[in-house]
């Protein structure tokens, strides 16, 4: 199964770094390019344990539905996503949050399994993990965008 590790240094506040992690309306904000909407569940402000999310949105120009659930969840410092349904077979998205002198360590595990036997692994090697590296570095940045400035505040209420 396809593991995605990522690292980013932030120079913040744990709880900002968090909470923009954990809202729904930042994450749509993030992912304008493939026109993620959440549609059921929790549509807007802070996901918390136990918390059910529809997204929709397009990925290699097809229409799509994803609902996940944040299954585990210790503020400020780790929660998970999972799916519930949608277009992978499964996965698992790892948030972690380390307080350092000056600055926080958000870490990524993003693992993950594509539907489709062979075809899907095929499909994860040449063109799926690169894709999704992309995607989780591109929020990633905009988290330490919103974080170091003062834009947080125009997402966190």
């Amino acid at each position: 199964m396809p593991i995605i590790y990522l690292e980013t240094k932030i120079k913040s506040n744990i709880d900002i770094c968090f909470d923009l992690s954990c809202s729904i309306d930042f994450h749509q904000l993030t992912t304008y390019k493939t026109k993620e909407k959440a549609v059921s569940g929790v549509t807007t402000g802070l996901v918390i344990l136990g918390d059910v999310v529809t997204w929709e949105a397009i990925h290699f120009g097809v229409k799509q539905l994803l609902t996940s659930k944040i299954s585990k969840f210790n503020k400020p410092f780790y929660f998970r996503d999972e799916q519930v349904s949608g277009a992978f077979k499964n996965f698992k998205h790892d948030h972690f949050f380390e307080q350092h002198d000056g600055f926080i360590l958000m870490k990524d595990v993003f693992e993950f399994q594509s539907p489709f036997g062979i075809i899907g692994k095929l499909f994860n090697k040449l063109i799926l993990t690169k894709y999704m590296t992309q995607f989780l570095s591109e929020r990633n940045k905009m988290i330490k965008e919103y974080a170091e400035t003062e834009k947080w505040k125009t997402v966190l209420k």
